[in-house]
């Protein structure tokens, strides 16, 4: 997810009763909730970036580290100031367990979180470099930021009247959060075992079948799928009237079957990145001979888009 989404969800969690565990107890559960994406120092790698994100920072052991380092920081920080003078007197005593517990919720709500889109993240990283994907929620789901943010406002305005109505409250929307979450995960899996059975009816047998969730639109679906080397797209509604387009039923060609792929992954930074990534990989050649690889997922309907990686075709012979 997006990095205010995860913030937010550090928020929610600090108002539930953590940040009052230790002094510094809120900045910390908001940068845990964050930390595992330091990874995103790689981006200036541009596509080849997709090989590095989402992965080791992601994963079991940056799981138990990265609290622990966290913890150490602020407990520093803290004593820095106490030092210079500028510790701020109403700050409560600073707790090295209760902080390193506050980072390890964190933490691990990142991943989590993480694993509701169809990007994608290796939680098993360095062990496994299995892709793991939720398909729940758009990477960023404008409907969930209005309740966390609203929801820690409320919070907020009740911690005036008293702590329990400050905890009463997160718990609340924390509740809330998850039951939406929960239905969107129902949502999907419903779309993607109907998806499932219409294509089976119409002879096609598929390897894959993703219910996309839609930007803005949590409770739609776009139903992408692939198999007998062919791949197809289909909004949801399309299978209540059970007349999803020929096109989309029949599929076209996904190119993957094209030799010229293996040389790309072999001579081709990009290309080997963008297809350890891929998770719905498509091809084509452009008129001068190009490849171009693209994830069904991201390029609409294989008319371009920013997850696209061009290999020259003099890279190909």
């Amino acid at each position: 997810m997006d990095n205010l989404t995860h913030s937010m969800v550090g928020a929610v969690l600090g108002q539930m009763g953590l940040k009052r565990k230790s002094g510094l107890g809120m900045a910390t559960i908001i940068i845990a909730a964050n930390i595992p994406d330091i990874d995103a120092t790689c981006t200036f790698l541009g596509t080849q970036s997709l090989a590095m994100r989402r992965g080791l920072t992601h994963g079991p052991i940056a799981m138990l580290l990265l609290p622990l380092a966290l913890a150490a920081i602020m407990v520093g920080v803290d004593r820095w100031q106490a030092r210079r003078g500028t510790r701020p007197q109403s700050r409560p005593p600073v707790r090295f367990l209760w902080l390193w517990l506050i980072a390890q919720i964190g933490t691990l709500s990142h991943p989590a979180f993480d694993w509701l889109n169809s990007y994608g993240v290796r939680l098993l990283s360095p062990f496994s470099d299995q892709w793991f994907h939720g398909d729940t929620l758009f990477i960023i789901d404008i409907w969930l930021w209005v309740l966390l943010i609203g929801g820690y406002l409320w919070a907020r305005r009740g911690e005036r009247i008293d702590s329990a109505h400050m905890m009463k409250r997160a718990r609340i929307i924390f509740t809330i959060a998850s039951a939406y979450i929960f239905s969107n995960g129902v949502m999907t899996g419903v779309a993607e075992a109907k998806a499932t059975d219409w294509l089976g009816i119409q002879g096609m047998e598929a390897d894959l079948v993703v219910a996309n969730p839609r930007r803005f639109l949590p409770w739609r679906r776009e139903i992408l799928w692939r198999g007998m080397g062919r791949y197809g797209a289909f909004p949801w509604s399309a299978l209540d009237t059970q007349t999803p387009e020929t096109s989309a039923a029949l599929g076209e060609p996904t190119g993957m079957s094209d030799p010229a792929i293996s040389l790309a992954k072999v001579r081709d930074e990009d290309a080997r990145a963008f297809l350890f990534w891929s998770r719905m990989p498509l091809s084509r050649r452009a008129e001068n001979g190009d490849l171009i690889l693209m994830d069904q997922r991201f390029s609409d309907r294989m008319t371009g888009g920013s997850f696209t990686v061009r290999v020259p075709a003099d890279a190909l012979k």
